[in-house]
């Protein structure tokens, strides 16, 4: 496969030569044999592919809000070919074998890669850790979404375990027992503890949809005295603020002075990751206040709108967030989340350059719970591709798909 006439993200001419999965070649004018596949990108921009470091696919048990092949398949339509899945399923993952099924039917499908985490206590009983013990060393990330580990002692005795196994604690940051009268106090407090339990232990930390000014700070202090502590923030945190939109999410939308916190950290390199936070839920759901939304589909125009078009961060930047900031925080760095030879061809083209209008029935996730529809936006995705084979094309060509 040659990809011809593409931009990168400085905005140079670049075509991108790819064989047997990977990228072989980065160029200008690069010549292609009889029987190469060519596309025609001229218009679009090309980058590496998204990784979302927070998913959810709702599989098992809950698949009549989501299964693997309908989050799949948006994923491909965002832009992504690897996400990062949580555990509050139906059971609870918090064993080997379902986090193997799981990842495994991903690559059946083929469109998305994923890892599967585990809990953090076992079916988030809020106590029993005895599983972790056990876990097979290729499972490497577990985390509590949705809940959070109310117990210092249990959690510290966690993160000691963590360090010596080699596993990152991926952390949703909510004191559930104060959460009911103040959700900023919850993320707050939870998101102190844990990083100073990462600074004290040595352990890895991912702080999950960082969503105040305080959080966000903690994480900077943390990060400034050399802890192994990373974060993400959602696109819909910093599109949206609480007084331009009331709708249930967990965090919930913040005040205008957290959306300039988060920019500013993601400026300052504090924030190194988008997770999308991706929560399917029906109609019915939503009306009885379930909190999420989908966000795969909208992840890189709504960032790419709010931050590079509104804020001046350049697109170079923004590809960091998504894809190599990502790769890092999931131990991909040395095959994926670049444009560079010898790495995965997971490629995504873009057209930055013409507004388009969000429709929620017209996205690929079963559920259509968004705040997005309706919104205009630039960066619509065109093409994806994964391992050198295509995943996703847009009806709506804005290049000459050959």
């Amino acid at each position: 496969m040659l990809i011809r006439n593409a931009k990168d993200d400085s905005g140079r001419r670049c075509d991108v030569w790819v064989k047997d999965g990977k990228i072989a070649a980065i160029g200008a004018g690069l010549p292609a044999d009889l029987d190469t596949e060519v596309i025609d990108a001229a218009g679009l921009t090309i980058l590496p592919s998204f990784i979302d470091t927070h998913c959810h696919w709702r599989t098992p048990g809950l698949e009549y809000k989501e299964d693997i092949a309908t989050g799949s398949a948006a994923a491909a339509a965002g832009g992504y070919t690897f996400v990062n899945l949580m555990p509050n399923t139906k059971p609870v993952c918090s064993d080997a074998e379902t986090v193997y099924a799981v990842q495994n039917k991903a690559k059946e499908i083929g469109l998305c890669d994923a890892n599967q985490t585990v809990s953090i206590t076992e079916g988030f009983d809020g106590k029993s850790i005895d599983h972790l013990l056990t876990l097979p060393e290729d499972i490497r990330f577990i985390t509590e979404d949705g809940n959070g580990v109310m117990n210092n002692a249990v959690m510290a005795r966690v993160f000691a375990i963590a360090t010596e196994r080699g596993l990152t604690v991926m952390s949703h940051a909510e004191d559930r027992e104060i959460s009911p009268w103040d959700y900023r106090l919850a993320e707050n407090i939870e998101t102190v503890r844990n990083c100073h339990l990462a600074e004290y232990y040595g352990t890895r930390l991912h702080m999950c949809h960082v969503s105040t000014a305080e959080a966000v700070d903690a994480v900077r202090q943390s990060r400034l005295k050399g802890a192994r502590v990373s974060c993400e923030v959602t696109p819909h945190h910093l599109w949206f603020d609480d007084k331009r939109l009331q709708y249930r999410v967990n965090p919930p939308i913040r005040t205008d002075n957290d959306v300039r916190a988060l920019v500013q950290a993601i400026k300052d390199g504090t924030v190194t990751c988008i997770g999308t936070d991706h929560a399917p839920h029906t109609a019915a759901e939503k009306e009885k206040g379930a909190a999420g939304m989908v966000g795969l589909e909208t992840a890189f125009a709504a960032c790419y709108t709010k931050l590079c078009r509104m804020e001046g961060l350049p697109l170079e930047h923004l590809s960091f967030l998504m894809s190599a900031g990502p790769a890092a925080v999931m131990g991909l760095a040395d095959r994926k989340g670049l444009l560079c030879p010898g790495y995965d061809a997971d490629l995504v083209l873009v057209d930055i350059d013409h507004m388009y209008t969000v429709h929620a029935d017209k996205l690929h996730s079963k559920s259509k719970n968004t705040p997005f529809d309706g919104e205009n936006l630039y960066g619509r995705i065109k093409m994806t591709i994964k391992g050198g084979k295509i995943t996703y094309q847009s009806e709506e060509q804005g290049g000459n798909f050959q």
